[in-house]
């Protein structure tokens, strides 16, 4: 019943993306704050599709500690799913990506139009110097980045492996990080067609404030998510139907920075 659940989901997420895409393309024209519901229309579509066919729900805790204007939002990359469902829980978010999703057609289009920042993860100096031109704009005009700072999906309950980069932004743009943590490689895994039943839990942590070194920062930052999504992966092990996911998983040991 999951891989038929799955295979439906699967199916509709693609067709649903892009006849949306497609039929929705003339928002092209318009500027790029009146064009921008499509994108949180969109990801609330998902998270309706995502409850419905396989019964997959969330649940969000402290909302409360989101801040106003510009701000870095550093997110626990599990699984497909955070990139594409915590767009609504921001204003005007824009997502650090790899410049090779810029030449998907179609979708390509729409990560320019929408001002998301492109990276070369080839040419690590250009790149980084090039995101902090277009961070920093983006600061300046009240958006939030989105950055994911292990740079790819880790397993649930995999080690840490937290890159440098956002450092460098926390330092040279000196506002807010707001640490996200999250379960959802429980529910939806890294690489993996199936999709689980059950609520994927996401806490937006207290801000991390500007003023720290870099190195204290990243410490902070790394204890920060991990602390939390170990402790939501132990807790999801309590729920009246776990994620058969748990049943690989040793019991979290968090690991240290």
């Amino acid at each position: 019943m999951v891989f038929l659940r799955s295979t439906l989901f699967q199916i509709l997420f693609y067709s649903i993306t892009l006849v949306m895409m497609v039929g929705l393309s003339p928002v092209m024209l318009l500027p790029r704050r009146w064009g921008w519901w499509i994108v949180p229309v969109w990801s609330n579509t998902l998270l309706l599709l995502m409850r419905w066919v396989v019964g997959l729900k969330v649940e969000l805790r402290g909302q409360e500690n989101i801040p106003a204007g510009g701000y870095i939002v550093a997110l626990k990359h599990q699984s497909a799913w955070e990139t594409v469902t915590l767009i609504p829980q921001f204003p005007d978010p824009t997502f650090i990506l790899k410049r090779e999703l810029r030449w998907i057609p179609i979708f390509g289009w729409y990560t320019a139009k929408f001002k998301q920042i492109p990276i070369n993860r080839g040419k690590r100096s250009e790149a980084l110097a090039a995101m902090m031109i277009s961070a920093k704009e983006a600061i300046d005009d009240g958006r939030q980045i989105m950055i994911f700072p292990e740079g790819t999906r880790r397993p649930a309950g995999a080690a840490p492996k937290y890159k440098y980069g956002i450092s460098h932004l926390y330092k040279d743009l000196a506002c807010p990080v707001l640490p996200v943590a999250h379960n959802a490689g429980l529910y939806w895994p890294r690489a993996s067609w199936l999709v689980y039943p059950g609520t994927v839990v996401v806490e937006f942590l207290p801000p991390i404030e500007p003023g720290l070194t870099m190195d204290t920062f990243h410490g902070t930052l790394v204890e920060t998510i991990e602390a939390a999504s170990d402790r939501l992966i132990e807790e999801a092990r309590n729920v009246p139907r776990p994620s058969p996911v748990l049943d690989r998983l040793p019991q979290v040991q968090r690991a240290t920075p």
